[in-house]
């Protein structure tokens, strides 16, 4: 594989060859059934991946659109990190298939140890098999866990949870959270689907990770209580996300992309450098002006914000920002 091509790339190539010889058949049927455990309410108390078919659909319908999200959650961990911070260690609770160690290898350049906690040994031994296309995910341990109250996490510079919480009793989810938070020495990164429910679970952590001593990075511009208020809105954003053609043909869709939705909370030990305001939803583009919503890091709350042709630079800035940056852009805000 050349060096120049991104882990994203990498991934696709290794997910083809790995599912290469899967009836389409038998992962649709897969599909099926997780979309209804994804989409539902009841945590399952058990993993949702529980064999070879399960996993091939996993990896066919959602590890595409957790590593997108992941790495969004991650860059913007990255652009609140002091300049030239690397984590220097990860793990990954209830990893699966192992998309947030490849979006960490996205992320930041070199290589770090990497350890992924999963309970369904399924997924971890797909995981094993596509990492092994990647030189700086070769070594990565993949260790088969109970994901609830009784993980212990080893120390790390940065521990992910993603997609996880879903499946997980109450106790549990905060269980382990608070693993989490002991364990990392530098950051930790939650994501949820973007639905009110998935929203819950993250402000939920971010709470528990502020109570432990961490300071929000990202998305809130600010360790304060959330602005929205519960049961109105639910903050969430979107990364768009490539299909393969596996992809397209489990999920009978015919577009190339999709968009996923996600909320996420990254906090951290050291001192984050926050956004001025986050733009927390999809920019209005009109004839001769851009309507942004914002959350702000002085007023504690959301607000809109119009830019027009008058602003000049801005305006024209204003129409390249997307849902989950920064505003204004940090050469802007610089000037």
């Amino acid at each position: 594989m050349n060096e120049l091509t991104s882990p994203g790339e990498k991934l696709s190539g290794a997910l083809a060859r790995a599912l290469d010889g899967v009836p389409p058949s038998q992962a649709s049927q897969a599909v099926a059934r997780l979309i209804e455990n994804y989409r539902g309410k009841t945590p399952t108390g058990a993993p949702i991946l529980r064999d070879r078919a399960d996993v091939a659909a996993y990896a066919a319908y959602r590890m595409p659109a957790t590593f997108e999200a992941v790495r969004s959650a991650l860059e913007a961990l990255a652009d609140a990190a002091p300049e030239g911070w690397v984590p220097g260690s990860h793990v990954d609770v209830g990893g699966g298939t192992g998309a947030a160690v490849w979006a960490a290898a996205a992320t930041w350049r070199g290589e770090r140890p990497v350890t992924v906690l999963d309970w369904a040994e399924p997924a971890l031994q797909l995981g094993r098999e596509l990492a092994a296309e990647e030189p700086r995910l070769a070594a990565t341990r993949w260790q088969r866990e109970r994901i609830g109250a009784s993980l212990t996490v080893e120390s790390a510079e940065l521990v992910t949870i993603s997609y996880v919480l879903k499946e997980l009793t109450d106790a549990d989810r905060r269980s382990v959270v608070d693993a989490a938070a002991h364990a990392a020495t530098q950051a930790v990164v939650v994501v949820e689907p973007g639905t009110p429910d998935g929203y819950a679970r993250v402000i939920e952590a971010r709470d528990q990770l502020i109570a432990a001593g961490y300071r929000v990075a990202a998305p809130c511009p600010h360790s304060a209580a959330c602005p929205i208020e519960p049961g109105t809105d639910w903050c969430h954003f979107s990364a768009r996300v490539s299909r393969s053609s596996l992809h397209r043909q489990v999920k009978g869709g015919s577009l190339a992309y999709e968009d996923e939705k996600f909320s996420y909370v990254a906090a951290t030990r050291f001192d984050p450098v926050p956004p001025p305001n986050r733009v927390v939803r999809r920019p209005q583009i009109r004839k001769g002006q851009v309507l942004l919503d914002l959350c702000g890091a002085e007023e504690r709350r959301l607000r809109r914000e119009t830019v027009t042709k008058r602003h000049g630079p801005l305006y024209r800035a204003a129409r390249d920002t997307d849902w989950g940056d920064r505003w204004p852009p940090r050469s802007e805000s610089q000037e």
